[in-house]
């Protein structure tokens, strides 16, 4: 409906003059253009950087993990940067020394089996030919093998996959060097970190950043903490087997399972008990059925009795938010995310604990699940009465029908 003085047929005011654009309208336009335009910029340099911000991420708490080893050596006189580096060159050796003992003990059972396949493989095929019947030779299977299309098939991707498998492992490469660089960087430089930060907040926040900062180390300290307990019963456990087996290789086997089992969330188990099982069917293939039979029974005992007990008490959460952390994190980010839930949820929960007030519960046996004797009895009491009073007004309405 038009404005009064303006034209139904042109929209002009009076005399015939056009309408003018509201002064306000242009801008709301641009401004508009330009928060859609901030929007999709920074999207899309979110998703950008999100590997680098994970990498700090990851960086940020393994320099907690560390901040505590290297702040008793700077308080004893060394410098902070001394320090760190004698820490993670600490940490990089025993990697690197793990990794090439269980590389040659590796690449030695691997010789071994290649060598002693043709006698495994007589032995199945023996048991087969016994169990059912048939009269299979180990040298048809073996030209059948090498004449099969998917042999050939697998061959060339294996070739054409050589580049895609030399660029995974300089990507993963790179990718520790960042994190290692990082990581290394705010371990040195904690106290200037710090004190950069807390520069632009005022006193009263700068005791909260701190606080905080004290309880993230603290709780990243206990959860690996509970996480190195359970690798030492993990390898405990499994040394003892496997030298009971009489399984080559037992302590490098049982720190291997230990180290992966812990370290390695979700498939970090299977994979840790798959080398066990290699190995210790060169010795006996009974021996790799127990091998797989001790992983899943200690692997239940591990998730409903030991990792419980020993998460909420070291990182002081409920067993269900930690098991809950872990899921929530792993939806996030991966296995990264399920490595370091359950720090940042301890942590989190430490530093709101600080700042919620809690009161006093009285007693009450409510508090336990059970109903006071009194209130059970006036219940009972009360369903009784309106049971009665139900039946006193059906008696008239039958006397008058």
């Amino acid at each position: 409906m038009p404005r009064p003085g303006q034209d139904a047929g042109t929209g002009a005011g009076p005399g015939g003059v056009p309408a003018r654009m509201p002064r306000w309208l242009p801008r709301a336009m641009i401004l508009a253009l330009a928060l859609y335009a901030c929007f999709q910029l920074g999207s899309w340099a979110f998703h950008q950087l999100i590997g680098l911000l994970i990498n700090i991420l990851i960086a940020f708490f393994l320099a907690l993990a560390i901040e505590p080893a290297v702040g008793r050596m700077a308080a004893r006189g060394m410098r902070r940067g001394l320090a760190t580096f004698l820490v993670f060159f600490g940490v990089l050796a025993v990697g690197a020394g793990f990794v090439v003992l269980l590389g040659s003990m590796l690449a030695g059972q691997i010789v071994e089996m290649v060598e002693d396949l043709p006698k495994y493989l007589d032995q199945v095929i023996n048991w087969i030919n016994q169990t059912f019947h048939t009269e299979l030779s180990r040298v048809a299977i073996q030209d059948s093998l090498l004449r099969s299309d998917w042999l050939k098939k697998y061959v060339q991707n294996s070739a054409s996959g050589v580049l895609d498998v030399s660029a995974t492992v300089l990507g993963g490469l790179f990718k520790l060097l960042t994190i290692f660089l990082f990581s290394f960087y705010f371990a040195a430089d904690g106290p200037r970190l710090r004190r950069a930060l807390c520069s632009v907040l005022p006193p009263r926040k700068q005791t909260e950043v701190l606080r905080a900062w004290e309880i993230a180390v603290d709780k990243t300290g206990g959860y690996l903490y509970s996480r190195g307990l359970m690798a030492l019963v993990s390898g405990i456990s499994h040394y003892i087997l496997l030298a009971s087996l009489g399984v080559p290789y037992a302590p490098a086997l049982a720190v291997w399972v230990g180290l992966v089992s812990q370290f390695i969330p979700t498939i970090g188990t299977y994979l840790a008990g798959a080398l066990p099982m290699l190995i210790a069917f060169t010795v006996d293939p009974w021996y790799a059925v127990w091998v797989l039979g001790f992983v899943l029974i200690y692997q239940q005992f591990e998730n409903y009795v030991l990792q419980p007990k020993l998460t909420a008490k070291t990182v002081d959460i409920h067993p269900a938010v930690a098991f809950g952390s872990v899921i929530a994190g792993t939806a996030l980010l991966g296995a990264i995310g399920a490595l370091i839930a359950i720090p940042a949820v301890a942590t989190l929960q430490a530093f709101l604990g600080a700042y919620v007030k809690r009161y006093d519960v009285a007693e009450d046996p409510r508090m336990h699940g059970h109903r006071r004797h009194g209130e059970a009895v006036l219940a009972r009491v009360q369903r009784a009465l309106r049971a009665k009073d139900a039946q006193e007004e059906a008696s008239p309405a039958k006397g008058d029908a």
